[in-house]
């Protein structure tokens, strides 16, 4: 089995990737990256994350179209914001976006509260939705080749999707990536490669589905995930399922409303790194001779200690809550 669990966590073989949300994919210069989650291909161009970061707000929006920008944002600026939005935003003809450039930092804490003030919809998923910027999948390789083929290598090269990051030794190329849909309450999310040669997708490994709710029993149970030194590591450590919960919480949406995190969750013991949501949990199948994915990380589950007689803040976490794919069964096989 140890073959097979390298395997996991080689940049060849490994299903586990990220999804960032990419603007201006094709302008280098202008390129910027956000919203970083753990995420894993499931086959055929399926690609599995969580659903909570879709509805979190960007903080700061640093491509605008432009029609949006005159009309939605300028109009509800007093004439003293105006002036150092345009200052601060500016046209770029290539795309007729509006790119953010700032000088000085204190006016993008400024920006930041005005965008907030305005109520502007900054979800990703409303981003997305209205071209401000696409989901992508990132795959990454310490050689200049996709998965060690260059007739693939040179269709990222024609449409100007891939390069060199020196400072990460890391070859990055862009997939890209529509939602298919999101199971708010149980926390994931379908994603599908789009306007990608099929031969792209073939070459991308993957890892079989299971919707089987496993016991608390379970053996040869694991988290593939990131490991704790940075996102371009991969790590594949036993995980143990303590119990069950039928799960109730909630997520705050100013813009569509609240919603809630319920149903069947999987409490899990096991290291866990933080910013790893969308992680999957695998197990063995000893009678196919692979691993399959049962489950994805979804929440912290924190442990709240005193210190110095003090627990504001004082948190352990030891424990993580987890989504078998079980819960979403029907739904999600009518794609697949």
């Amino acid at each position: 089995m140890i073959a097979k669990k390298l395997e996991l966590t080689n940049e060849q073989t490994s299903p586990l990737f990220r999804i960032m949300w990419v603007s201006n994919v094709n302008i280098p210069i202008k390129r910027q990256f956000d919203n970083n989650i753990s995420a894993f291909h499931i086959g055929n161009g399926f690609i599995i994350s969580v659903a909570h970061n879709l509805r979190s707000e960007s903080q700061i929006i640093k491509t605008i179209p432009e029609i949006v920008y005159q009309t939605e944002i300028i109009p509800k600026l007093n004439p003293a914001q105006v002036e150092l939005f345009n200052q601060c935003y500016l046209l770029e003809p290539l795309n007729n976006k509006r790119h953010l450039n700032i000088t000085k930092q204190v006016d993008l804490q400024t920006i930041m509260d005005n965008i907030k003030s305005i109520n502007f919809d900054s979800r990703w998923i409303t981003l997305s939705s209205r071209n401000f910027c696409k989901p992508h999948l990132i795959v990454q390789f310490k050689e200049p080749q996709f998965y060690k083929n260059a007739d693939l290598t040179t269709q990222f090269l024609a449409s100007n999707t891939c390069f060199y990051e020196p400072y990460l030794n890391r070859h990055t190329f862009l997939v890209e990536l529509e939602l298919v849909e999101a199971f708010y309450s149980e926390d994931i999310a379908l994603y599908r490669i789009v306007n990608t040669h099929k031969d792209i997708i073939n070459q991308l490994p993957f890892i079989k589905i299971d919707f089987s709710i496993l016991d608390d029993n379970q053996l040869d149970f694991y988290c593939l995930q990131s490991s704790p030194g940075g996102f371009l590591g991969r790590m594949v450590n036993k995980a143990k399922i303590e119990g069950f919960l039928d799960h109730h919480g909630t997520f705050n949406d100013r813009f569509g409303g609240n919603y809630t995190f319920e149903g069947l969750r999987y409490l899990i013991k096991g290291y866990f790194r933080f910013g790893s949501s969308g992680a999957p949990y695998v197990y063995y199948d000893n009678e196919n001779m692979i691993f399959k994915a049962n489950a994805i990380q979804s929440e912290a589950c924190p442990i709240q200690l005193s210190i110095n007689n003090n627990r504001d803040g004082n948190f352990q976490y030891i424990n993580a809550l987890a989504s078998p794919f079980g819960i979403i069964k029907d739904r999600l096989e009518k794609y697949l």
